[in-house]
């Protein structure tokens, strides 16, 4: 009775939500804006990225573009274009702070400006017009400039069997504890087409050099048309207790549900694919992030954002405190169209979440205390109740 009734106290204390228009595609001089990533600079600035795309499509000469906001994403400064290649394609931002130095990284790939991701033309290797190139650019000023674009291939894409790359797309982990602290974890895919394999890209030098890790074992099932097809593809991952590393995959065949490996190696190497029942998943890219190291067990909370629905929609927010074992609490973040998710956690301990809503030319950031979802949510069931409008 005593819990029940501190979880009512708490429920009738935790703010709502609030919610801020980002990015806006017709005013911000684009046909579509799509795939989100956030991070907090160590100086607390919050940077988000998107793609700016010429059409309602994943390779429309697309640019990466990126909005800042120094009041912990209640208002952004004007629109800064951070990677332009014409008529090709720029895809996939994901960011990542480096904690010691300040030195905010942001990855991308560039797919030539005559060819799709399903084409069966991509090849592989390092050299000619039919190849994906991975590109990382980076900020030493709270993202008010950028470095000019490195091509980073040679050392982030196996030089056989790899066609397509993409990184994340979201965020990437900084390590923070067990033998691999420090390292830099960049989540990736890589294709053909409807085979697609997992892997880390990771450094040890504090950005300077890159590498990859191998392919996640498992991520096939037989399938009728192809004779076999992968059940992963767009990937985010996460540090575990002990400094070990969850993946958490987009599901793309096998069971509706979001796909997880770990790997106690940081992203070296990786156990094999397995279902994470709790977690459903309409195939769509979402976000998971650890929140702390708080609790008694030195475990802390992990939180999860994703559409809980067969579709696109329901955005909700998963909390686990057993290193992603175990989802036992939700609650509905947005209860319309929810696509693409970015968690983040702000100086003062509030998550963020950058997520594309009902269509392709909004993004928004949500923030809400910790509170408004755990304890409260372990005895308020989701709530279902029509979002609020951005402003």
């Amino acid at each position: 009775m005593l819990l029940a009734a501190l979880l009512r106290a708490g429920a009738a204390v935790a703010a709502d939500p609030e919610f801020f228009t980002v990015f806006r595609a017709r005013p911000d001089g684009y046909k579509s804006i799509r795939i989100p990533s956030v991070v907090v600079t160590r100086q607390g600035v919050v940077l988000a990225f998107a793609e700016g795309r010429a059409a309602d499509a994943d390779q429309a000469g697309n640019s990466i573009i990126l909005k800042r906001s120094r009041d912990g994403g209640r208002t952004w400064l004007p629109l800064a274009l951070i990677a332009d290649d014409g008529a090709n394609s720029l895809n996939n931002p994901t960011a990542v702070v480096e904690q010691e130095s300040g030195r905010v990284f942001l990855m991308y790939q560039r797919i030539p400006a005559h060819m799709k991701e399903r084409d069966n033309t991509v090849e592989p290797g390092y050299e000619g017009t039919n190849v994906y190139r991975n590109f990382i650019t980076w900020s030493d000023d709270e993202g008010a400039s950028w470095s000019p674009p490195l091509d980073i291939t040679r050392t982030t894409k196996r030089p056989t069997g790899a066609t397509t790359i993409a990184s994340g797309p979201g965020i990437g982990v900084q390590l923070t504890r067990g033998p691999h602290q420090g390292r830099l974890l960049i989540p990736f895919n890589e294709g053909p087409y409807h085979q697609w394999n997992n892997y880390a890209v990771f450094s040890d030098d504090r950005g300077r050099n890159w590498q990859w890790g191998r392919d996640v074992p498992g991520a096939f099932v037989a399938d009728t048309k192809l004779g076999r097809r992968s059940q992963i593809n767009e990937v985010q991952m996460v540090e575990l207790s002990d400094g070990s590393v969850r993946l958490n995959s987009r599901s793309f065949a096998g069971a509706k549900v979001r796909k997880t490996a770990v790997s106690a190696d940081g992203g070296a190497t990786w156990s094999p694919v397995a279902d994470v029942p709790t977690l459903r998943d309409p195939s769509c890219n979402a976000s998971i992030l650890r929140y702390s190291f708080d609790d008694a067990q030195g475990r802390g909370r992990i939180l999860y954002s994703g559409p809980d629905s067969a579709r696109r929609s329901h955005g909700t927010v998963h909390l686990s405190v057993d290193d992603g074992g175990t989802w036992p609490v939700k609650r509905v973040l947005w209860p319309g169209g929810f696509a693409y998710s970015v968690l983040t956690r702000l100086p003062d301990g509030t998550v963020g979440c950058l997520f594309e809503p009902d269509d392709a030319e909004r993004i928004f950031f949500a923030r809400f205390p910790i509170t408004w979802l755990a304890p409260v949510a372990a005895a308020v069931p989701a709530t279902r109740a029509s979002p609020p409008a951005p402003p």
